[in-house]
């Protein structure tokens, strides 16, 4: 453990660090040098003048809000003595479980590559780049032959490597007990209780106005949303990252969700940011990869059968096939669980000066990845933009959806976040489907690996992601999950199969989101 002081230290040393080196840095630097020149500049309060002067032109403004992003997506700093593995994940069974699955992950895609004779990465000739040049806003309408390719891997499996873990040093004896935990997930991580959520997300009361309620019994909704919506425009003109994040607990209003999304995750499509995402497209449009082909392939599978979303499908290649080339996303590793996968130079296998990062920005795409993008092409209309705020997402959150880690966000505490939610909050039902071997979490795992994302409708998707960012955490996925199975409870305790379980729960496009977690958290006997 580390004093306070010493903590708060570190900290700053680590933002400042990081800083140094962010075109921001450099901005800021210009604008103080350049204002020397202004009369009201005076030699004799000059460090109070330059400081006035970047305030009052908004580059303080600024600061704060990169400084507020470092410290909600770096891990706060640990003792000096920390192994950099326990920086990723402090848990040693979970780094091993993540590695053997990045193992068998790798597995797949190599032998798919040998399998089909493609190579992980080629340069594509001249007359392939200029064609793919021509229809890089029509690459909906290719119809590449994806028969041979395969997802590397779908939730479900996912799913069953999160079954199999166990902390080796506890014990996991079958004793049945008052406090015996009757779900899939067996590993001993604390995760909040009902009260302990309403605590946390207080906002969401009964008693508290939200967008996406059609009924606040306090206000008549038109009057709340018209008095909210000047709130959300005075939060927009301020420009703090703080302010948007807590205005978006209540909900965005729909005109502007767009503007508050990218403020609160400060993604600000500078020049240079628009510069970036057009390297990337020539990086695209230079080289060929094997997960082109998955990326494609999942569009294809998901995105494009989906009634929202299809009318997006360019939308989705160029940023998908960006983002595979952005080294910038190999970040983010320095506090996931996982560990960018490394190719190797053809007949240089084994050789560590000739391994390569494959793909380039560390992610192997699996069935469904690109839901995490779709729903976002409804707020923004701009590639640049829609990529930035997408990778964004991606390095906060949606990575988390996908590695073995012990974080609360994680997808292993929100697996067990809803089993315990709900065995606690409707054991009869939850033991009914447990005797007719129909588990909660076989049926909801696919929700919450997604965020929801292709099985809501897209205006109740949102309101659920302006609270993720709001509350900068994914419980309250597991909270939906909970709340939707109690929401048909009297449907699913006639059920006697998990298939009939499933049927009941097919279609989640009709649910009103907010009102269910609210009736869930705040309107329940526990």
């Amino acid at each position: 453990m580390m004093a306070d002081g010493t903590e708060l230290s570190m900290t700053i040393a680590q933002i400042v660090q990081r800083l140094k080196g962010s075109h921001l840095h450099s901005q800021i630097e210009r604008q103080a040098k350049d204002c020397l020149h202004q009369p009201e500049i005076k030699l004799e309060s000059l460090k109070e003048d330059v400081r006035n002067f970047l305030k009052t032109s908004g580059w303080e403004r600024n600061l704060q809000n990169a400084v507020y992003r470092e410290m909600h997506v770096q891990p706060p700093p640990s003792h000096p003595a920390v192994p950099p593995e326990h920086l990723k994940e402090p848990l040693a069974y979970m780094r091993k479980a993540q590695t053997n699955w990045e193992k068998r992950i790798l597995k797949s895609l190599n032998s798919m590559c040998t399998e089909l004779e493609v190579p992980l990465a080629r340069k594509r000739p001249v007359a392939e780049q200029n064609e793919l040049t021509n229809k890089w806003n029509e690459m909906g309408t290719d119809e590449p032959d994806l028969s041979r390719f395969r997802p590397v891997y779908a939730p479900k499996d996912f799913l069953e490597v999160l079954v199999s873990l166990r902390n080796p040093n506890h014990d996991n004896c079958e004793e049945v007990s008052a406090r015996s935990h009757w779900g899939l997930i067996q590993v001993p991580l604390n995760v909040r209780d009902v009260r302990q959520m309403r605590e946390a997300y207080s906002e969401l009361s009964l008693t508290t106005g939200q967008l996406g309620i059609d009924d606040n019994s306090h206000m008549h909704p038109d009057l709340f949303e018209s008095e909210y919506v000047q709130i959300g425009n005075k939060v927009l003109s301020a420009q703090d990252c703080a302010a948007a994040q807590q205005y978006s607990r209540q909900g965005c209003p729909t005109g502007l969700r767009a503007d508050l999304w990218a403020l609160i995750l400060n993604s600000t499509n500078q020049p240079q940011d628009v510069m970036h995402y057009e390297q990337l497209k020539a990086g695209v449009i230079q080289h060929d990869l094997l997960v082109d082909n998955l990326i494609y392939k999942d569009v294809k599978l998901t995105a494009s059968n989906d009634d929202y979303y299809f009318v997006f499908e360019d939308y989705l290649y160029q940023v998908l096939l960006c983002f595979s080339r952005d080294t910038a996303v190999l970040e983010h590793f320095s506090y996931n669980s996982a560990t960018p996968p490394k190719s190797y130079i053809q007949g240089k296998v084994g050789n560590e000066e000739c391994a390569v990062v494959y793909p380039p920005n560390g992610v192997i795409p699996f069935h469904g990845f690109s839901m995490y993008v779709a729903p976002l092409c409804f707020l923004y209309n701009e590639p640049s933009k829609l990529y930035s705020v997408f990778r964004e997402m991606y390095v906060r959150y949606f990575f988390r959806l996908h590695s073995i880690s012990s974080s609360h966000s994680g997808i292993v505490s929100l697996c067990l976040q809803f089993e315990c939610l709900l065995q606690t909050h409707l054991p009869q039902l939850f033991y009914h489907l447990r005797q007719i071997d129909a588990q909660p979490l076989r049926i909801a795992f696919k929700w919450m690996v997604r965020a929801f994302s292709g099985y809501l409708s897209t205006d109740q998707l949102l309101l659920l992601w302006d609270r993720i960012l709001g509350y900068d955490s994914l419980e309250i996925v597991a909270v939906l999950a909970a709340a939707v199975f109690a929401f048909r409870a009297e449907n699913l305790m006639e059920v006697t199969s998990l298939a009939s379980a499933e049927a009941v729960l097919a279609d989640l496009s009709t649910l009103k989101v907010m009102p269910l977690i609210q009736i869930f958290l705040f309107a329940t006997d526990i």
